[in-house]
């Protein structure tokens, strides 16, 4: 890679389970260019190749990625990447459930890239970027919620994300918010997590369920038009939300279901560490839109937020932007906030 100017933009990278988003942010402005998606090297497109196998042919595909995008323009002064996965303050990617299945081994991926390319790289969880674009315009501290396939979380305050070393923390998805023996199963093996029971595919289950064990219901809802030949199997997001979207009682009362033990999640943040800010972002969440935050708003004011009024509640709770740039314009103001770092250092 040539040697870059002081004066060059930065690369960002946002990877997920699926796509890799590569873009050009310039600090200076804040602005997105030369943005391109591709499909991540990882268990998506080969399920049954070990977890180091996986992990050397993301590393080998990120390298190739970023030396192609330099190639074509001018080279970065520093690359961020936000990562789906857990990440210490050493920089290491202690997982990547989505990316390479199995724990694995933890990986130095900062470290390994920055030695590939010759220039300063920064490896952030992938929604800790999407914490750092709300922090540039956000005056309080503020607790940013994910909710799309999962369910997950992170609070910003006094400047930092809040998680320990090891990288604990943020992850209320995980919370055991239903103890009985045949509850919902979450992605990461455990049953009655918030994930599996609000996120959007936790609501689709529970309105595929609410489907069977009451047909009549069903049948008499916009949901069940929006469904091909009516099939509860057949239910999808996309229906789901725009069934919500209409005021339609049925779905309403399916996902108002989902949105309490969410509620009881973020008052117990609220109440333990008086974070009075809630930004809600993720493509399921953002798909229903104000109707989403209006449901939740409800259901928060309902089991009490203690000290606050009703106006209080519903200024808590914010939609975020709904485009799919959160983590690539994060990991860039990340960087021009934080530089320079130790070489292949990861950020909290």
């Amino acid at each position: 890679m040539n040697s870059p100017s002081p004066h060059a933009p930065f690369t960002v990278l946002d990877v997920g389970g699926t796509t890799l988003r590569i873009a050009e942010y310039a600090p200076e402005t804040g602005a997105l260019s030369r943005v391109r998606r591709v499909p991540v090297d990882g268990m998506a497109q080969d399920a049954e190749a070990p977890v180091p196998v996986l992990q050397e042919r993301v590393v080998a595909q990120l390298v190739r990625e970023i030396e192609a995008h330099s190639a074509a323009g001018p080279a970065p002064r520093a690359v961020g990447v936000a990562f789906a996965g857990p990440i210490t303050a050493a920089g290491l990617v202690l997982a990547a459930p989505t990316v390479w299945g199995g724990r694995g081994e933890p990986l130095p991926l900062g470290a390994r890239l920055t030695a590939r390319l010759g220039v300063p790289v920064v490896v952030v969880n992938d929604l800790t970027a999407a914490a750092w674009r709300y922090a540039a315009t956000e005056d309080e501290p503020f607790c940013l919620l994910t909710v799309s396939s999962g369910i997950g979380n992170k609070v910003f305050r006094g400047g930092e994300i809040l998680l320990d070393a090891d990288g604990h923390g943020g992850e209320l998805g995980h919370w055991t918010c239903d103890t009985s023996p045949d509850a919902p199963l979450c992605d990461c093996g455990g049953r009655g997590h918030l994930g599996a029971i609000a996120s959007g595919r936790g609501v689709l289950a529970a309105a595929r369920r609410a489907a069977e064990s009451d047909p009549d219901g069903f049948a008499a809802s916009l949901l069940s038009a929006l469904t091909p030949g009516g099939r509860p199997a057949a239910l999808t997001n996309e229906a789901l939300a725009a069934a919500v979207r209409a005021d339609d009682p049925f779905a309403t009362a399916v996902l108002r279901s989902t949105l309490t033990p969410l509620a009881q999640a973020i008052a117990s943040v609220f109440t333990s560490i008086g974070i009075c800010r809630y930004i809600v972002m993720g493509g399921f969440a953002l798909a229903v839109g104000e109707r989403y935050r209006r449901l939740l708003v409800g259901e928060l004011a309902r089991l009490g937020c203690f000290g606050l009024a009703a106006e209080g509640v519903d200024a808590m709770v914010a939609l975020g932007v709904a485009d799919d740039d959160h983590g690539l314009i994060g990991a860039g103001r990340l960087l021009a906030e934080r530089l320079p770092v130790p070489a292949g250092q990861g950020v909290r």
